[in-house]
C-alpha cells in the first residue's frame, strides 16, 4: 500500500483553482501511477474531510529549448477533488 504522502505531491494554487473553491473543489499534484480510489483515501487520511467524487487530468509535458538543446519537461498528473457538503480543507 502505498504512503499518502506519496499520492499527493502538493496542493496546486492557481486561478482556476481559486475559482473552483466556492463549488467545494480543490486540485492536487498527484502520483502519475495513482488511481482515484488511492487520491481519495489520501485526501481523506491527510486532511481528514470526506470526499464526494474524485476526476483526474493527465498533463502533456512541454517541449523545451535551452540554447540549442531541445527538451521536454516532465508529464504529470492533476487531481479535482470534490468534498462533500460542510467539509473545508485550508490551504495557506
Amino acid at each position: 500500500m502505498k504512503s499518502p504522502y506519496s499520492v499527493i505531491i502538493s496542493a496546486i494554487r492557481t486561478e482556476k483553482g481559486t475559482r473552483l473553491l466556492p463549488l467545494n473543489k480543490y486540485l492536487f499534484w498527484v502520483d502519475m501511477a495513482a488511481n482515484k480510489t488511492e487520491i481519495k483515501n489520501a485526501v481523506k487520511e491527510i486532511y481528514k474531510v470526506k470526499v464526494e467524487k474524485v476526476n483526474t487530468v493527465k498533463a502533456r509535458g512541454k517541449k523545451r529549448r535551452v540554447r540549442y538543446v531541445e527538451g521536454k519537461t516532465a508529464d504529470w498528473k492533476k487531481a479535482i477533488v470534490t468534498l462533500k457538503q460542510g467539509e473545508k480543507i485550508d490551504i495557506t
